[in-house]
């Protein structure tokens, strides 16, 4: 978890994007802390040193801050396990960059893993459509590597990437929560280890 704002920030004038910046990263400090239910305008206004009117210029509600902070969120992890696929044409490379995607965003110390992945708002219809639109891009990048290579129908190419996508992001959560008793590399590789094993049972097309 990130400080307080630095000295230069607090009580400075700022572009409206820099303060912007500045207000979420306080946010996700206080939401990935306390929750999105304990937390309070209050808290997220003192930790980034700033005013509640200021605060409320950019946000008009907690509802709308955490919304925003979860958009940038899923964006990253979608980006993410996009990148890793097209980091290498290797099928057996790429999962394995896929799964450590997946880990690498888990174990980023600033914990916003935890608003996709362990949200106390899922019953929020408009955070419940973010997290189910993040798992289903994820996997639709996924899906269109699964027809590529092996000719599958989309759907059956769909389930296989969800459940991939489950498999990375369940057992990186699981892992984090080990304390470190397994090393990152070994736990990725595992994981990795027996997805490929499992998809390379699918053979290409070629």
């Amino acid at each position: 978890m990130t400080t307080d704002a630095p000295g230069p920030l607090r009580g400075r004038r700022l572009p409206r994007s820099a303060r912007r910046a500045q207000l979420l990263a306080s946010a996700l400090d206080v939401f990935v802390a306390q929750g999105y239910h304990a937390a309070a305008m209050d808290d997220i206004a003192e930790h980034a040193g700033v005013s509640k009117p200021v605060l409320y210029q950019h946000f008009p509600g907690k509802l709308e801050l955490y919304l925003a902070l979860l958009d940038n969120a899923c964006d990253e992890v979608v980006a993410l396990v996009r990148s890793a696929l097209a980091s290498t044409s290797d099928n057996k490379e790429r999962v394995a960059a896929t799964t450590e995607s997946f880990y690498s965003y888990v174990a980023d110390p600033g914990g916003a893993f935890r608003l996709v992945f362990e949200s106390d708002l899922t019953n929020e219809p408009a955070v419940r459509e973010r997290l189910d639109r993040a798992t289903l891009l994820c996997a639709e990048a996924i899906t269109e590597v699964i027809v590529g290579d092996t000719g599958f129908p989309p759907e059956d190419a769909r389930l296989l990437a969800v459940a991939l996508v489950g498999m990375s992001q369940v057992s990186a959560r699981f892992w984090l929560d080990t304390d470190g008793k397994l090393s990152r590399d070994k736990a990725t590789a595992l994981i990795s280890s027996l997805a490929w094993r499992g998809i390379r049972g699918f053979p290409r097309q070629d």
